[in-house]
Parts: structure tokens; C-alpha cells; sequence
């Protein structure tokens, strides 16, 4: 498991609490638009030593609340549970962010009480979930993550589930479908579509939908809008 990038102070990543967040190297999924290609394919030359982790965290105990553990994707990593016991060890709220494709090892984080607030990544309608992240996926691992955060009534526990929304991939009827495929969702976000410029598939035309046309499907939706 390797560290290839952090930010050492956010007030957006994770809601109502100063967190450091961390991005873990390597991800299952091959998502053409994901602006974190470096991180996904492991060629950043950014490498965080964990002890060097830990020592910069006891160092901004009074200015950090929680550690955001983002990738990538950090479930596909078997040590993870290891590290986040750590962390909370050193009385840091967790926030996991993930696509949903390991539910056993979201059960077992959830079951014993290691992390505390969760982003799952839904890309799609489960119909186009394989043209989307461009590989082969369990439908139904997918569909069990979600299901383990539905059902999660732990007060001291949160969730929200997020969909990237690119024009070329997503239209309305496709998050009708994508909402519906998930009943019961507390939180559900529509994240507009930016180009930083440097994003996994150089070659692939993808646009954004305009802040009004986001408005309106989040309205039509009954979906919040980010």
C-alpha cells in the first residue's frame, strides 16, 4: 500500500471537520474521465512514507479532526483495515472514499467501528457500469456496499452516495434509473464533470453538463448538486 499524495489541511472533504486527506495508489476501475491518473496507474514520483504519515498527524492533533482515505481505490489494499485502526488509534474520525467493490471489507470496517463517514462512488445505471469504468465489475458487490450503507442505522455513522456526471456517459434518464436501483439513499450528490487537464483517457472526448443543466436535474431528481 503506498501513499502518493495528500492534502495536509481540507474543510471540503469531509463535512464539518478539518481533515488531512490521503490518496492510496492503484484502483480496480479504468474510468476514462478520472482526473487522478497518476495515483490509479501508480507512476506518481510522490511517495509518503507511512511513519512519516503518522509523525505529520501527531504533530496536527489540534488542528486536524479527520483523515480522508481516498484513492484510487483503497479497498483493494488488504492492509487497510490495519491502517485505519491506527489512525482511529490516534483519535481521528475516518472518512472512507471507495466504489463500492469490496463489500466484505466494508462490512468488517463498519462492524468494527473504524470508520465514520462514507463516499461511494455510484458511476451509473448498473446496465452501463462496464462502459463506464472500462472493465469487467460484480454488479452485485456494488450493489451490497450500497446496501450495507442503506441499512447502517449507527447514529454515530454517515454516508453519501456521489455520481461524477459526464455529458458523453450520463443523461437524466440514466440517473433516474441509477437513483432508483438504490432505494432508500440518505444522501445522493451530483458532482459536475471538471477537466484539470490531465485525465486518464488523454484521447476521450468529455464535457461537462452547464451549471443550469445540473440544476435541473438535481431539481428534477430530488438529488442535491455539487
Amino acid at each position: 500500500m503506498k501513499i502518493l499524495g495528500i492534502i495536509k489541511s481540507s474543510l471540503i472533504d469531509y463535512p464539518k471537520k478539518a481533515s488531512t486527506v490521503i490518496f492510496l495508489g492503484g484502483c480496480n476501475f479504468r474510468c476514462g474521465f478520472c482526473h487522478n491518473p497518476e495515483i490509479v496507474y501508480n507512476k506518481t514520483n510522490t511517495i509518503i512514507e507511512i511513519a512519516e504519515l503518522f509523525e505529520f498527524l501527531d504533530k496536527r492533533k489540534r488542528f486536524i479532526d479527520a483523515v480522508c482515505i481516498s484513492g484510487g481505490e483503497p479497498t483493494i489494499h488488504p492492509s487497510l483495515v490495519e491502517f485505519i485502526k491506527e489512525i482511529k488509534d490516534k483519535g481521528f474520525a475516518v472518512k472512507l472514499d471507495t466504489n463500492g467493490t469490496n463489500p466484505e471489507m466494508l462490512k468488517s470496517l463498519l462492524e468494527q467501528n473504524l470508520i465514520d463517514y462514507v463516499a461511494m462512488d455510484i458511476k451509473g445505471p448498473f446496465e452501463k457500469y462496464k462502459d463506464i469504468v472500462r472493465c469487467d465489475v460484480d454488479i452485485d458487490a456494488v450493489r451490497e456496499s450500497a446496501e450495507l450503507l442503506i441499512s447502517n442505522e449507527s447514529e454515530d455513522f454517515d454516508y453519501e452516495f456521489r455520481t461524477t456526471v459526464v455529458k458523453e456517459l450520463l443523461n437524466e434518464s440514466d440517473l433516474d434509473k441509477m437513483i432508483k436501483e438504490h432505494p432508500g439513499a440518505k444522501k445522493w450528490y451530483l458532482q459536475t464533470f471538471i477537466n484539470p487537464g490531465s485525465i486518464l483517457d488523454q484521447d476521450g472526448i468529455y464535457s461537462a453538463y452547464t451549471k443550469s443543466e445540473m440544476e435541473v436535474m438535481g431539481k428534477n431528481l430530488c438529488v442535491n448538486v455539487r
